[in-house]
């Protein structure tokens, strides 16, 4: 499928926090509660935060967050209903430029063994496996792989 051809990249704001949260719930077995996305907009200075926006509804966001020169994703997610549209691979080529404009020099992950759909898209974009977190993801124990990539 297509990537649809109207969407808005833009900072998320305290606005989007609800959508955020309720995408984040939509998209993982442990999702992060409302208020850490509130203490990443106001207490984090090195967050950075993207949503995508189709027809006035946030489809995805990503956070990272930025450290001298090293750039660390915390979460991506997109709505089930944009899955397979491209949406996921164009917000994290969006998400690498930010990193780069804020002096980033590479970037870091954390991906499930069983996201298979990610860990491909993450290789697509350069992204190499660089090791594991044992037992890492604590609703079922599964291991992270870490995946880096140079900017």
């Amino acid at each position: 499928m297509s990537q649809p051809i109207d969407l808005e990249y833009r900072y998320m704001t305290m606005q989007d926090v609800g959508a955020v949260a309720e995408l984040e719930r939509l998209a993982f077995t442990t999702p992060w509660p409302h208020d850490a996305f509130v203490n990443e907009l106001t207490r984090n200075p090195n967050a950075r935060y993207v949503v995508v926006v189709h027809q006035n509804r946030i489809i995805a966001y990503c956070g990272m967050w930025i450290v001298i020169d090293e750039a660390h994703i915390t979460n991506i997610a997109v709505h089930p209903l944009y899955r397979g549209k491209k949406v996921g691979l164009a917000l994290m080529i969006k998400m690498m430029g930010v990193a780069k404009m804020q002096g980033a020099h590479s970037m870091t992950l954390e991906v499930r063994p069983s996201n298979t759909v990610a860990r491909n898209m993450y290789i697509k974009l350069g992204f190499k496996e660089h090791g594991r977190r044992k037992g890492y993801y604590s609703d079922n124990n599964e291991d992270a792989i870490i995946m880096w990539v140079t900017l």
